[in-house]
């Protein structure tokens, strides 16, 4: 059975192990349990069967929330995990007073564009040289929550 919940202490050696095997700049299981701690996070966790296969950590302050880090397990993408977990972070979003979605994504990153674009992120600008291992282009996208 398929759920999405806020992320526990046991979830971060997998979102760790998870990190490893998607970002190149990946996150340790220290940084993401500093994460945890502040208070203005959400950490979810996208579990299939008990097994994590998803997350997705965002920072807010005010009305706007920064997404950090969304992931899919691989034999688990173009299932609608991603979908989930934002769609999950909507309605906690709209409990919260957060009405605005900002992330950055890979200027390469051609399937989470297409993904955001789909989901009504638009382009607000590019953020050169960002990324590094390798260099590259961020793009910079918005979703209004309203």
């Amino acid at each position: 059975m398929f759920c999405i919940r806020r992320m526990r202490e046991e979830d971060l050696a997998d979102v760790a192990r998870l990190e490893k095997e998607i970002f190149s700049d990946p996150w340790s299981e220290s940084a993401i349990r500093e994460s945890m701690e502040q208070s203005q996070t959400l950490l979810l966790s996208a579990l299939e069967d008990g097994v994590l296969v998803g997350y997705l950590i965002v920072y807010y302050v005010l009305e706007d929330g920064e997404i950090a880090r969304i992931a899919v397990e691989s034999d688990f993408r173009r299932n609608g995990v991603a979908s989930r977990l934002l769609k999950e972070l909507a309605f906690i979003c709209a409990d919260n007073g957060v009405n605005k979605l900002l992330l950055d994504v890979r200027e390469s990153n051609e399937s989470a564009k297409a993904f955001y674009k789909k989901k009504g992120f638009v382009l607000d600008g590019v953020r050169k040289n960002y990324y590094t291992n390798p260099t590259e282009n961020a793009i910079l996208m918005s979703l209004e929550l309203l």
